[in-house]
């Protein structure tokens, strides 16, 4: 394959071990690598914008491997792939990738996840775009993600990615040799229990910290061929699933469902 121009962002910031690991991995295979990612941690922060402070942009090469060019952002993960197209880059890049993430991005988790709307910024301006994470906090190990980030953009740029898709890779947290197949996937359901833990500041002010346990619904209903499996499930088993996302959130039900307009309003005598 010809050298690609590959940009890169995450939501772990600058020094996160997951975005040096894949822009190291990309160079090394021969493409021209830029990387513009936050100044520090942003998860979870969705796919906003920064809209009424300034964003400013420094020039971090010196945190990656040779030849890679690389800016601190001190904006979002979409601020980030936006500043880089319209401001940043002389030439648009042939793909876009966001990670490696710290961490799964699984089921509905990617519509707050940041490394999902860096990577959905570049679909939304007609660009291959792939969002790999490791599916464990405390994994450290990014090479085999990172190489298998790259094989499945390589190859599908090569036969055709599909139009108008994010691909969401989520990796298990294991050696190489033991990471089983990877299959497409559907978005599973997940839920969390206790989302918020009330306490008191020193000074006697009540705030609030989000917290609160993971709980995968697996019975509940998921869109897209039955005969796939859904990401948590599938990563659960040690494989890499693979799931296409889209930025379009049209409802997919049956029309018949919805009652018409006209019986949503009451009826108003004219005087």
């Amino acid at each position: 394959m010809a050298p690609l121009r590959i940009l890169i962002s995450n939501d772990d910031g600058v020094f996160a071990g997951g975005i040096r690991t894949l822009a190291a991995a990309a160079a090394q295979r021969g493409h021209q690598v830029t990387v513009v990612c936050p100044d520090q941690e942003r998860s979870a922060t969705g796919h906003g914008l920064t809209l009424q402070t300034p964003i400013r942009a420094e020039r971090a090469d010196e945190l990656f491997a040779e030849g890679i060019t690389a800016w601190a952002c001190s904006g979002t993960p979409s601020d980030c792939v936006k500043l880089a197209l319209f401001s940043l880059l002389d030439q648009w890049p042939d793909l876009v990738l966001s990670g490696i993430n710290h961490g799964p991005n699984l089921g509905t988790d990617v519509l707050y996840s940041g490394t999902v709307s860096a990577a959905m910024e570049g679909t939304i301006e007609g660009l291959p775009a792939l969002a790999v994470s490791s599916a464990d906090f405390q994994w450290r190990q990014f090479e085999p993600a990172a190489a298998l980030a790259l094989d499945v953009a390589e190859m599908l740029l090569a036969s055709g990615w599909p139009q108008g898709s994010l691909l969401n890779l989520n990796v298990p947290a294991l050696p190489p040799e033991r990471i089983g197949a990877l299959r497409w996937c559907r978005t599973a359901v997940r839920r969390y229990t206790d989302q918020f833990d009330k306490r008191i500041d020193p000074r006697g002010r009540t705030y609030y910290w989000l917290a609160g346990e993971v709980a995968n619904d697996l019975e509940a209903t998921a869109a897209g061929p039955g005969e796939w499996p859904t990401d948590v499930a599938h990563v659960a088993e040690g494989g890499a699933s693979l799931t296409p996302l889209q930025p379009e959130l049209f409802w997919r039900g049956d029309a018949i469902a919805l009652p018409p307009c006209e019986s949503l309003r009451p009826s108003r005598k004219l005087d």
